[in-house]
């Protein structure tokens, strides 16, 4: 016999405090959990974007501490953040979509009282995501860069190609010709990856895959490798701009010589799935795939 969940009580609102137009959804919400008997609370940086009267806690990293779940309001960008920001919680995220197209955010804001009925009814279940982590040699004093879809080395504001040498445990895959190179989980396919012609992975999978941008080498493809890996990248372009991106959102400059080593981060992160959704359900949705009935 099935385990059912544990009843939810507690659920934390968070929110893309620049999304003006979530204020409603978060009234609305608000109002709707209270009405099942939950008791609702919020960050600091909502609450001054809302207006709403509810218990405060500093940082999205204090509310995860207080909440058994966070309702994130946004869109892919704003859960990738709330996903750095609350690494290793076991408190997990259910995205309410605000803004484009994206895959992480699971619930429309028309699905809003629907999914809270499912929440109260226990009807959901929970999937753990790997997080990746970036270290940079020498340091600098970097810290150690966390992210949930991807990491992404690019160019300056030059229109000129970048080399990069990768190497996987310790073998040397190859060195690169290129704009770019993304290396992303499987969470990540379906971001930069997938545009950049990646394949899209199961998020069930154990892997990351790696995908040059515009490679000068035709034959270099996307190389998928074990999520246990070692992936190391070496920048071997001294006389132009290298940026290093964390889920596009937090940035390094890297020099010529630099070494950054991408692996398994330790912390995880855990989304909430309601019943009925699926991977491959959003798949067609999203991306309107010919064919698709639903």
């Amino acid at each position: 016999m099935k385990k059912r969940p544990e009843r939810i009580t507690r659920i934390g609102l968070v929110a893309n405090t620049e999304k003006l137009e979530s204020r409603p959804l978060l009234a609305e919400a608000a109002r709707l959990l209270a009405e099942q008997g939950i008791e609702v609370m919020a960050d600091s940086a909502t609450l001054r974007m809302s207006g709403l009267r509810l218990p405060r806690h500093r940082n999205t990293a204090a509310l995860a501490q207080a909440a058994q779940l966070l309702l994130v309001f946004g869109g892919d960008g704003t859960i990738l953040r709330v996903a750095r920001e609350i690494a290793g919680s076991p408190t997990p995220l259910l995205g309410i979509h605000v803004g484009r197209l994206g895959f992480l955010a699971g619930v429309t804001a028309a699905e809003l009282p629907t999914a809270i009925d499912q929440i109260v009814a226990g009807d959901y279940r929970i999937e753990s995501r790997a997080l990746m982590s970036a270290q940079r040699k020498p340091l600098r004093r970097a810290p150690t860069l966390r992210a949930l879809n991807d990491f992404v080395f690019t160019r300056g504001h030059v229109s000129r190609m970048i080399e990069l040498e990768v190497a996987v445990d310790g073998e040397e895959l190859t060195r690169y010709r290129c704009d770019g190179l993304i290396v992303c989980s499987a969470t990540g396919s379906t971001a930069y990856s997938l545009a950049a012609g990646g394949a899209i992975v199961s998020p069930s999978a154990r892997d990351f895959t790696i995908t040059p941008l515009c490679p000068l080498t035709l034959s270099n493809r996307s190389i998928i490798v074990d999520l246990d890996s070692t992936v190391v990248v070496r920048v071997v372009t001294g006389k132009l701009k290298t940026h290093l991106t964390a889920d596009g959102q937090v940035a390094v400059d890297l020099r010529v010589g630099d070494e950054v080593t991408i692996r398994r981060a330790p912390e995880e992160i855990r989304l909430l799935r309601l019943g009925g959704s699926s991977f491959f359900r959003t798949l067609r949705q999203k991306l309107h795939w010919s064919g698709s009935h639903a």
